[in-house]
């Protein structure tokens, strides 16, 4: 059975889209803890790629490229005992009042 992530060799008539954009600041943000986080041995591109892929199908679908990155990024710090949902969904609120 394939994940929602397996689209390799599968037939589509929808363009690919192979347009660039300027990346927003969260991107930005979502680039550099990753990069942080891989520099002190707390995760891997290993890490990385299953929790993107354990992502639910729907969700995988939906989401942007950085969008996944985010979404596996809290699912390892919280597997890792690193931050709790709570904690990350806290941060999120104060960041997103200073940004409005």
């Amino acid at each position: 059975m394939t994940s929602a992530h397996d689209m390799g060799g599968r037939p589509s008539e929808e363009p690919i889209d192979q347009s660039t954009h300027e990346w927003a600041d969260w991107e930005h943000l979502t680039n550099a803890l990753i990069g942080a986080l891989r520099n002190h041995d707390l995760m891997n591109v290993d890490e990385l790629r299953r929790g993107i892929e354990s992502m639910a199908p729907d969700e995988y679908k939906e989401s942007t490229y950085y969008e996944r990155w985010s979404a596996s990024l809290e699912t390892l710090l919280v597997e890792k005992g690193i931050l709790t949902t709570g904690e990350i969904d806290s941060r999120v609120e104060q960041v997103d009042e200073r940004w409005e």
